[in-house]
Parts: structure tokens; sequence; C-alpha cells
């Protein structure tokens, strides 16, 4: 289990210099994401929501162009508010999956080449919301 951790980080490391961002994680929040948004998908971003509830993950498909967000939970249990959203910079609506889920909320997409992104998650009460980041 280290050594898949290990790697995960360095996959993450890696897909985060070729998007031109910096991304400080765990291995563990790393290996969290199990790429739910679908083949082509890097993971680029991450948020951590607190107390240990999980991880919302940005991810981009370079030949698309599209960005894609999923909030996962830390500890898949009873069904509890989840929340994974994403608008282009400028723009006034997200695309958005809420509802009562027990392990992860999205993905949701958008067409998002040459702009930023406004992104975040939610896992009960915790939302926590970027502006204005991956630009490209």
């Amino acid at each position: 289990m280290r050594i898949s951790r290990k790697i995960a980080a360095i996959g993450l490391s890696a897909a985060a210099t070729a998007a031109g961002v910096t991304v400080a994680a765990s291995p563990a929040q790393a290996a969290l994401y199990g790429g739910q948004c679908g083949s082509g998908y890097g993971l680029v971003n991450l948020i951590d929501l607190p107390n240990l509830r999980g991880t919302v993950y940005l991810t981009y498909n370079a030949s698309t162009g599209k960005n894609c967000v999923v909030t996962l939970r830390e500890n898949p249990g009873t069904a509890t508010l989840m929340e994974a959203f994403i608008r282009r910079t400028g723009t006034t609506t997200y695309v958005k999956d809420s509802g009562n889920f027990t392990t992860y909320a999205g993905p949701v997409y958008i067409s998002a080449a040459g702009s930023c992104v406004d992104w975040g998650g939610t896992i009960g009460t915790a939302t926590k919301t970027r502006y204005g980041t991956n630009c490209g």
C-alpha cells in the first residue's frame, strides 16, 4: 500500500507540473482519487475539506480542453449532502452535482481551454471554493 501511495503522489506531481500548477498533496489525498472523471483526465489541483471529511479534485483533459471536478469522502458511509461544482471564471452559472451521497459527488465537466475556473465542493457543512485558478 505504501508503494502505491508513493506512485500516486509522483503521478500527481507530474500531472501538476505538466499543467503549470503547483499542487501540495499528501500521498493519501492523491491515492483517494480513483479516475471518476474518466480516461484522459489528469489530476491538476485539489482542495482538502476540513476534519478529514474528504477532498475535492480538479482534473483536466488536454485533448478535449475540459475540466472535471469530483468530491470524494475519505470515509464513505451514510448519505450526506455532497456537491461538486465548476464554472469558467467571469460567468455566473456553476455546473453542479448536488445531493445526498454516500461516496462522491460529480463528476461535473466544463470546457474551459484558455480560461480560468472557479470550482469546489461540499461534504456535510464543509464547503470550499477556489476562484480564478488553473488558467490556460
